[in-house]
C-alpha cells in the first residue's frame, strides 16, 4: 500500500511558535511510517513557509529556520499541496497536519488557506477555529448553550485601562481576577489579579498581545482537562486528567518550561462529576463545530462541587507532557494511534456537520455567566 505524504505544519507567527515546534517534533518522531511518509513545512515568525529535512534538534532549540532546505520551495496556493525541491521530483501532499497554537495558525487563517486549495487537513475548520481562539465569540456562545461558565467580561476596545478598571469595579468582580488576552493560548499574557492596585499593569501587559482582553472571576478549583478525539461519528472523550499546579497558577513557563506541575490520570472524581464532565464536553464540541480534536478544559469549584467549562483548545499541544495525548494513552489508545485517527477522520472542506442542541437540563444550567 502506497503511503500517504503527510505534511505537518509547525512554527508561525504567533507567541506560541517554540510550542508548536515541540508538537511537530513528538508528531514526527511517532507518526505510523508504515502507512504515512511525514514531511516538515515550517512556518517562520515572518510567514514564510520552509520545508525542513535537517536535524530534529534544530526544532527543539529553536534554530529549524537556519537549517531549513534553501533550494525547497512550498506551494499552498495552488490546487493541492506541494513541496518542490531543485532538481528533485516535487512531493505532493496528500494531507496536511496543521500542529500550530494561536493565531495565525489555529484562529481560522491557515485553514481558510487550506480550504480554498482544496486539501484536506487535520482538525477542525474555519468556523470553529475562528470561534474558538476568540475568547468572546467561544463564552458567548457558550452561555447561548447554556454550558456553565465563570462570570466574565469583556471590556471594550477603545476603553483605557482606567475604564476597564472602573467597568471591573463596578461589575462585582471578586478577586482574584483573571487578565487575559482574547486570541491567544499557552497562558501567554495571562495575570492573576489579587487586588484593584493590580488591575492597571494587567491589562497593559495583556494589551500587548491583543487589543480584546477578557477578564474572568477567579475560582477556588480544581483543574482537569479531557480529551476529545472524533472516532467516524463518535465523539469519544478520555478519561479526565487533573492539572495538580505548585506554582500561583498554569502560566506558560509552568506549563513549558517547568517539570512542578503533576498529572494525575484518571483525575481522582465522582461519578457525577466524571458524567457531568463528558456530557458537557461533547455539548461544547458540538455547539462550537469542532472536528477530529480538541482539548476541553473545566474546573470543578472546592466550595460547592459546580463543574464550568474553561475553554477549547482546537489544536492542543503533541509536546511529550501534553496532556491531550496523555489522556487518550490512557485509556488505550498510543500516540501513533491518535496520530492515525485524526487523520482518518480528516473532514472534508467546510464539513461542519455538528450543532448544539441548546436542551441542556437545569441540572447544568446552575451559575450565571452574565458578567452584570
Amino acid at each position: 500500500m502506497e503511503r500517504m505524504n503527510i505534511g505537518i505544519l509547525f512554527g508561525g507567527m504567533s507567541e506560541e511558535h517554540e510550542v508548536s515546534c515541540i508538537s511537530a517534533k513528538s508528531i514526527y518522531e511517532n507518526i505510523d511510517r508504515t502507512r504515512f511518509n511525514p514531511i516538515l513545512i515550517g512556518i517562520t515568525k515572518a510567514g514564510a513557509f520552509k520545508y525542513f529535512d535537517g536535524d530534529l534538534k534544530h526544532l527543539a532549540s529553536g534554530r529549524w529556520e537556519e537549517a531549513a532546505n534553501p533550494q525547497a520551495t512550498v506551494d499552498l496556493l495552488g490546487i493541492g499541496g506541494t513541496v518542490g525541491i531543485v532538481g528533485e521530483q516535487v512531493i505532493p501532499i496528500d494531507c496536511f497536519f496543521p500542529v500550530l497554537h494561536g493565531p495565525s495558525g489555529e484562529d481560522g487563517k491557515l485553514q481558510g488557506i487550506l480550504e480554498f486549495s482544496k486539501i484536506p487537513y487535520v482538525g477542525c475548520g474555519v468556523l470553529s477555529s475562528a470561534m474558538c481562539m476568540d475568547k468572546e465569540i467561544m463564552k458567548d456562545r457558550l452561555r447561548f448553550y447554556n454550558i456553565p461558565q465563570t462570570k466574565y467580561l469583556i471590556p471594550d476596545i477603545d476603553s483605557s485601562a482606567e475604564a476597564v478598571c472602573n467597568q471591573i469595579e463596578q461589575a462585582g468582580f471578586r478577586y482574584p481576577v483573571f487578565i487575559k488576552p482574547a486570541n491567544l493560548g499557552s497562558s501567554v499574557g495571562i495575570s492573576k489579579v489579587h487586588s484593584s492596585s493590580e488591575l492597571e499593569r494587567a491589562i497593559l501587559s495583556a494589551r500587548k498581545y491583543d487589543k480584546k482582553i477578557l477578564v474572568e472571576e477567579g475560582v477556588d478549583c480544581r483543574e482537569i482537562e479531557v480529551s476529545v478525539l472524533e472516532r467516524g461519528r463518535e465523539i469519544y472523550v478520555s478519561s479526565p486528567g487533573e492539572l495538580i499546579v505548585k506554582n500561583d497558577f498554569y502560566d506558560y513557563d509552568t506549563k513549558y518550561k517547568e517539570s512542578t506541575t503533576e498529572f494525575v490520570i484518571p483525575a481522582k472524581v465522582t461519578y457525577r462529576e466524571a458524567d457531568e464532565i463528558a456530557y458537557l464536553a461533547r455539548e461544547a464540541f458540538k455547539c462550537l463545530c469542532c472536528e477530529g480534536i480538541a482539548r476541553v478544559d473545566f474546573f470543578i469549584d472546592k466550595k460547592n462541587g459546580k463543574v464550568l467549562l474553561n475553554e477549547i483548545n482546537t489544536m492542543p499541544g503533541f509536546t511529550e507532557i501534553s496532556m491531550y495525548p496523555k489522556n487518550l494513552q490512557h485509556d488505550g489508545i498510543e500516540y501513533s494511534g491518535i496520530i492515525g485517527e485524526l487523520i482518518d477522520c480528516r473532514p472534508l472542506p467546510q464539513s461542519c456537520r455538528y450543532r448544539g442542541s441548546n436542551t441542556l437540563s437545569a441540572e447544568y444550567c446552575r451559575i450565571s455567566t452574565d458578567p452584570s
